[in-house]
């Protein structure tokens, strides 16, 4: 039974009946969690198994990118909990990015921020991406381009070209992951950077910035004069 005074309400409450009175937003990761799971296994409740889960993936962003057998090494996980999650995440990137069309300008670190929180996948290994831009930097194209550690011998200026020359780009924004989830650029990520800027400017395409995305938040190079 619930209390019916707030203070008893908010510590009482499951975590449905605390969203419907309080608000998403003041629950747990792993109340919110719980709710998609519903119920636990034998001897854990849902938020007690939510809590495996945030332990045992380190994060909502990694149990949600969590592959089906990785989600699945836990007790009480199967592919019916696992459809559920990659469900939810899909509508969460399809509603913010209907917030983008053809005309969203990106030249705002802001915009391209919460567009690579959205879109780029969570991986355990560095990955380098491109967000092809058009003369008036609406975005023609965001490709992945390379995998592995990201520095001047896996990431080769001459490809990055011609992803330019194919996608007909005046402009390029870079991001790579760092799967620590530490957002500080490297000395080989600012100097491959420099490496690019001088290459592309060979065939008039501009390289505006360079991100480097963490778990929750994004570094711009542009943002702290390091390009």
């Amino acid at each position: 039974m619930i209390e019916s005074t707030h203070g008893a309400l908010f510590i009482n409450a499951m975590p449905r009946e605390k969203l419907v009175n309080f608000g998403a937003e003041t629950l747990t990761d792993a109340e919110l969690l719980a709710i998609f799971l519903r119920i636990g296994v034998a001897g854990k409740s849902a938020i007690e198994l939510a809590e495996d889960m945030l332990l045992h993936f380190g994060g909502v962003k990694q149990v949600i990118s969590a592959s089906l057998h990785e989600f699945c090494e836990i007790k009480g996980l199967g592919l019916a909990k696992f459809a559920q999650f990659q469900a939810a995440s899909e509508l969460v990137k399809r509603a913010i990015n209907q917030g983008f069309n053809a005309q969203t300008c990106f030249t705002e670190p802001a915009v391209v921020e919460q567009f690579l929180l959205a879109n780029f996948e969570h991986s355990m290994h560095e990955r380098f991406a491109g967000l092809f831009l058009n003369s008036k930097n609406h975005l023609i194209k965001f490709e992945y381009l390379f995998n592995g550690s990201i520095n001047s011998a896996q990431v080769y200026p001459r490809t990055v070209a011609q992803y330019c020359l194919k996608h007909n780009a005046a402009a390029v924004i870079f991001a790579h992951n760092h799967p620590s989830g530490d957002t500080q650029p490297s000395e080989s990520d600012i100097t491959l950077t420099l490496q690019l800027k001088k290459t592309l400017a060979l065939i008039d395409v501009k390289v505006l910035d360079h991100f480097v995305v963490g778990t929750n938040q994004t570094f711009s190079m542009a943002s702290h004069q390091m390009i």
